[in-house]
């Protein structure tokens, strides 16, 4: 699947009384790879149509907007000198959104920690309502375009939790 990673330096603040990085952080560590993947540059072509980063052509347009994050934790990850790898890549592009796909691991992939999925809207900074992606969005997210991130456990929306009316 076409990904990106990037190292994420822990701090030993990020642990909890638990002994273990706070859920908290993972949402910042998913947050890090949106912004880092946004400001890569862009192939060539792109760069030669005047279009440097992602960022860069969606703030023609508007802004995007978490709509909703899914996270499974699969391992503890606890303070180390090493870094962790966050994996980033677009499960899903539509109208309007598009979803990431991250998994957080070690630096071989070996040990997975968590598995995520972010949905993201494109909005107008004026009226704050959705907006069509552009052409040259579309484009640049079908390059990222991998498979549906791989969540071991996932409930359907169907079959709701248990005790739930």
């Amino acid at each position: 699947m076409p990904l990106h990673r990037f190292p994420i330096q822990l701090r030993f603040g990020d642990e909890d009384v638990n002994g273990h990085v706070n859920n908290v952080r993972y949402v910042q560590f998913l947050e890090e790879a949106r912004v880092r993947l946004s400001l890569l540059p862009l192939p060539e072509a792109d760069a030669k149509a005047g279009v440097s980063t992602f960022r860069s052509v969606t703030a023609e347009f508007g802004t995007t907007l978490v709509a909703r994050q899914e996270i499974e934790y699969m391992t503890p990850l606890t303070y180390s000198q090493d870094p962790a790898w966050i994996e980033i890549w677009v499960t899903e592009v539509g109208g309007s959104s598009f979803s990431y796909g991250f998994r957080l691991t070690d630096e071989s992939a070996e040990t997975v920690y968590a598995v995520a999925e972010a949905s993201m809207v494109m909005v107008s900074r004026t009226t704050g309502r959705p907006v069509p992606l552009s052409d040259a969005q579309r484009r640049i997210l079908g390059g990222w375009r991998g498979e549906p991130a791989p969540f071991r456990r996932r409930r359907s929306v169907e079959s709701p939790a248990e005790g739930v009316k």
